[in-house]
């Protein structure tokens, strides 16, 4: 689909990319015109504790100047600080699919909940050392008024959005309701295109069908979260055996099969993989239990959109399986724990850093009867990631584990594109007159796709941004903006890896493991003093 060429406004075009710059979450991307100001998703920080706490500081820019979001999906590393945003004075439109508004009228209020219980035992465990009290970035109620500022537009139709600025959604094939951006600037009878990528979906997706948008543009702001990945093309039958395998293989009569998952499409995808497995007899009939509310509410707005998804009835005959349960209250979640016979439980959160996935690991994580499988994209600094990374032992809410379970990794259900799919998205976008940025993905993804890109891509048209820098768009290319722009609120080495947070606990476990291997008492007492020791000559 081509479009003629086009020339840059007047007056200056502005990027301000306030996250998801050289790390994987916190997406959020500020639109300057002279006249306008749109922010292009407003995403959680996941990750390493360092990135985290970057929520709960304030907003890099004014939130009650943005005359309108543009939402590219529902996951929480891009909606998820969208009420924070409200409640700092944001009075303008959400605009969305109506697939996302209605999946974000369950995650974002979800979302606000869990923040409330967190800090709440925080708070607890807080009086008792004696520290002071938090608060939670927002609540469930926060989350609620909200939802009142979305507004659904279809795909494929030019919405206006604020003075000179229009978009269009396209379909992005990641997630129920995922759009690609198509941005107009209009100044003075001329007008700059940008696209944001949103993120891509993969071409085996059994849900989503295949991502589409126009080409020609002056700008493309992509996602590289597999740009050094390659699934060498697996089909569906491929992705449910290598399934059958690991299942087949976790089969133990008092055994379990635990999936860290994501309540949205994720959960949907496995639930549908597995019952199809077990109705062909493929593998063993077994209860398969999702325990986790929001995905319950989820598949039930999958069901409701069924019509508008690939394979859309997989979803009513996974969720009215006699095999398949919903846990609800907190305490059907608790019996999990005494379940006797094999059973496979799917859980929230995927990355493993909240909700009752924790309480399930902690059960079973110490068993070797168990079986992890870990189904997506784990951040740096997370428990997943740890999991991933082969720890020994792990700490979870204070409490140290061995990890005698099995680690088992299928990224067949990724909702991302890898490096040569990403590759053809990009090229399909040609031509790209001045500029490709390169976002969402790690260090090492990043510099995989800025290779592969280079091949039909001069080099100094690909720009990888880091956290809070900003460009100036001209028609020459973008240009670093070096005067305004306070320090950025991390340097690029903290994002997108493990912190000290991670180091410390990684260095207690250790601690305990030589002390508890150590011959006796007397050398104990040896090792505890060289520490003490290193503690003193730290001080000042």
């Amino acid at each position: 689909m081509a479009h003629p060429q086009t020339t840059q406004p007047s007056g200056p075009v502005s990027l301000y990319f306030y996250g998801a710059a050289q790390t994987v979450t916190g997406s959020c991307i500020l639109v300057v015109t002279e006249r306008a100001k749109v922010l292009v998703d407003c995403g959680m920080f996941q990750g390493s504790k360092t990135e985290r706490e970057l929520n709960y500081r304030a907003f890099p820019f004014d939130p009650g100047a943005v005359d309108a979001v543009i939402l590219t999906h529902a996951h929480i590393d891009h909606s998820g600080l969208l009420p924070k945003l409200v409640k700092a004075g944001f009075g303008g439109p959400i605009h969305a699919t109506e697939a996302t508004r209605d999946l974000c009228s369950v995650m974002l209020p979800d979302s606000g909940h869990i923040q409330e219980m967190e800090v709440q035992h925080l708070n607890k465990r807080n009086s008792w050392r004696g520290r002071r009290r938090v608060e939670p970035i927002y609540t469930a109620a926060d989350a609620m008024r909200t939802l009142h500022q979305f507004v659904s537009q279809p795909y494929e139709t030019w919405v206006p959005v604020a003075h000179g600025i229009r978009i269009r959604f396209w379909n992005a094939g990641h997630l129920l309701g995922s759009a690609s951006i198509e941005m107009e600037l209009v100044e003075s009878e001329q007008r700059v295109r940008l696209l944001f990528s949103g993120d891509i979906g993969p071409g085996h997706k059994l849900l989503q069908y295949d991502p589409e948008a126009p080409s020609g543009w002056d700008y493309v702001i992509c996602e590289s979260t597999y740009g050094d990945e390659d699934r060498l093309g697996i089909s569906e039958s491929q992705r449910r055996g290598m399934l059958r395998a690991i299942v087949k293989e976790a089969y133990k009569p008092d055994g379990a099969l635990i999936i860290p998952s994501f309540a949205v499409e994720r959960t949907q995808e496995l639930l549908a993989d597995l019952v199809w497995l077990m109705d062909s007899g493929k593998v063993p009939q077994a209860p398969i239990i999702i325990d986790s509310p929001l995905a319950t509410r989820a598949s039930a707005i999958f069901h409701d959109h069924a019509n508008e998804l690939e394979h859309g009835d997989v979803i009513h005959r996974a969720m009215t399986a006699h095999h398949v349960r919903f846990t609800e209250t907190v305490e059907q979640s608790k019996a999990l724990d005494h379940m006797h016979g094999f059973h496979i439980v799917i859980s929230a959160s995927g990355m493993c850093e909240a909700g009752r996935i924790r309480h399930r690991l902690k059960n079973w994580l110490w068993r070797e009867e168990g079986t992890i499988l870990l189904v997506g994209y784990q951040a740096a600094g997370t428990l997943g990631r740890v999991l991933e990374d082969g720890a020994s032992t792990v700490r979870i809410q204070g409490q140290e584990l061995a990890v005698r379970a099995h680690i088992r990794k299928l990224d067949l259900y990724s909702g991302h594109a890898d490096a040569p799919e990403l590759e053809a998205w990009i090229k399909a976008r040609l031509p790209i007159r001045s500029g490709l940025f390169l976002v969402h993905g790690e260090d090492q993804a990043i510099k995989a796709l800025h290779q592969r890109v280079g091949r039909f891509l001069p080099e100094g048209r690909v720009i990888v941004p880091t956290l809070d820098v900003a460009y100036d768009l001209t028609p020459q290319g973008p240009e670093l903006k070096l005067n305004e722009l306070p320090p950025p609120r991390l340097a690029p080495m903290h994002l997108g890896h493990g912190d000290w947070n991670n180091d410390f606990q990684e260095l207690l476990l250790d601690m305990q493991d030589e002390l508890r291997n150590a011959p006796d008492d007397k050398a104990r007492r040896v090792l505890l003093r060289r520490i003490r020791r290193a503690l003193e000559e730290h001080r000042p």
